[in-house]
């Protein structure tokens, strides 16, 4: 992932997820206390799909395809700055994947698939919705967009 910190920039700063599908692997990493997905900040130049690929060759040292966008999501964070985050597709991975998966930049501990009934007992509350609402979004064949990990306007979500 990349070190740039939005919070220093002064304005939303894109940064692109890939959720396995239907309920996805998430990854343990090193620097979080709570379970996430892969993916990171959008590096100058850099396609969202770009960074998508990039991200799991780094993270992960896998290169699946990528499919399509299901999820943008405006998420604020007094810590971090004003980020918009897009979840892509990325399909299902089986056993096979997961064995071929080296952690070479030593940002992730471990990886595991969930189903998506677990997603809120693993990770903090803004991002499993945020990831529920991707997981919606595919079974629907739809794109949603987000505000703190929920449709705006659908109450308190921070």
């Amino acid at each position: 992932m990349s070190s740039r910190s939005p919070a220093s920039s002064g304005r939303a700063v894109p940064g692109a997820r890939v959720p396995a599908s239907p309920g996805g692997g998430r990854v343990e990493p090193t620097y979080k206390d709570y379970r996430d997905i892969p993916g990171g900040y959008v590096e100058r130049g850099e396609s969202l799909l770009q960074t998508c690929v990039r991200e799991l060759r780094e993270e992960l040292d896998i290169a699946p395809p990528i499919g399509r966008l299901l999820a943008m999501d405006w998420a604020p964070s007094d810590a971090e700055g004003d980020k918009i985050l897009y979840l892509f597709d990325g399909g299902v991975l089986d056993q096979a994947a997961l064995d071929r998966m080296v952690f070479k930049d030593g940002e992730i501990r471990a990886v595991a698939f969930h189903p998506a009934s677990e997603i809120a007992e693993l990770t903090i509350p803004r991002l499993a919705r945020r990831i529920e609402q991707a997981v919606q979004a595919r079974q629907r064949g739809k794109t949603v967009y987000l505000e703190h990990g929920a449709f705006p306007g659908a109450g308190s979500a921070q």
